[in-house]
């Protein structure tokens, strides 16, 4: 009987502990400037069959989706897009965004991403890899900045989407806004 007591009162020592803990921390919580921020363009370019030299993404696995709800479900593309500072499809690229998405909702427009942004230019050298869903339906989706390379070295951040021009199933750009939280 005394040791259940002593277990008792320990527990709710250490529950009184914890809770506090979490109750001053939630008090001192302020948002975190990022240490790093960049603000690109994704330019893409789908095949379309005759389009091979200008093209910058293909359709690699259920080029109509199933079907099902007419939302291009199963849909696979395979990327290489240019990253601009501005949204001009011509200027000069300053990375290059090379990965997957596919579309993984039967009810409505989204897509999964998976992929790096290759960088090899005086201002940045390596990668920041990111991933996460694309809810094309809201005006801006957050995407996680999982790690780098190079100047990037083990980055971590959150990437939101902002789609900035769509001209059918041709070509779309995205503004990329990129806030690194740890840098190293």
């Amino acid at each position: 009987m005394a040791t259940s007591r002593v277990a008792e009162k320990s527990c709710f020592i250490f529950l009184l502990l914890v809770s506090s803990s979490f109750l001053a921390e939630s008090r001192t919580f302020k948002p975190r400037k990022p240490c790093k921020r960049l603000v690109l363009y994704l330019q893409e370019t789908m095949f379309k069959g005759n389009n091979a030299a200008n093209a910058t993404a293909a359709t690699i696995a259920n080029p109509n989706g199933t079907g099902l709800g007419g939302f291009k479900f199963g849909k696979t593309v395979v990327f290489d897009d240019p990253m601009t500072v501005d949204n001009h499809l011509h200027s000069p690229a300053v990375a290059r965004a090379q990965g997957f998405y596919f579309y993984d909702m039967k009810t409505t427009y989204n897509a999964w991403f998976a992929y790096s942004l290759v960088f090899n230019s005086s201002d940045y050298r390596g990668t920041l890899n990111i991933m996460g869903a694309d809810m094309m339906d809201e005006e801006s989706r957050d995407l996680s900045v999982v790690g780098g390379t190079g100047d990037f070295f083990m980055a971590r951040g959150i990437c939101t989407f902002r789609t900035d021009e769509v001209e059918g199933a041709d070509y779309f750009r995205v503004q990329m806004d990129i806030k690194l939280y740890e840098c190293h």
